[in-house]
């Protein structure tokens, strides 16, 4: 039997397509796309259009990411610009 492989949930928060936003998405497809090829599933979730999700899911500020998979879960706040910083935070290390 194959293991399956240790696929990371991530789930970014946004409101609509601000450049923080925008930067925020690209930076995390970038960070995955070269840190974690094929180990990754992305989310977006934008808050404007389901604003109650913020109180739902403890998102007090924006952009943030959520490491949903593996357990526990982590957050980290910003336009993720900071590859080194977004992998330590979020412990997702290839």
């Amino acid at each position: 039997m194959t293991e399956l492989p240790k696929t990371k949930k991530l789930v970014l928060y946004v409101a609509g397509q601000t450049p923080k936003s925008l930067a925020a998405i690209a930076n995390l497809q970038r960070i995955c796309d070269t840190h974690l090829p094929g180990e990754y599933e992305i989310d977006v979730v934008d808050l404007r259009q389901n604003p109650k999700l913020a109180r739902e899911h403890g998102i007090v500020a924006i952009p943030t990411l959520v490491r949903e998979l593996p357990v526990p879960l982590r957050k980290i706040i910003g336009d993720l610009s900071d590859d080194e910083k977004v992998l330590v935070s979020l412990k997702v290390e290839g």
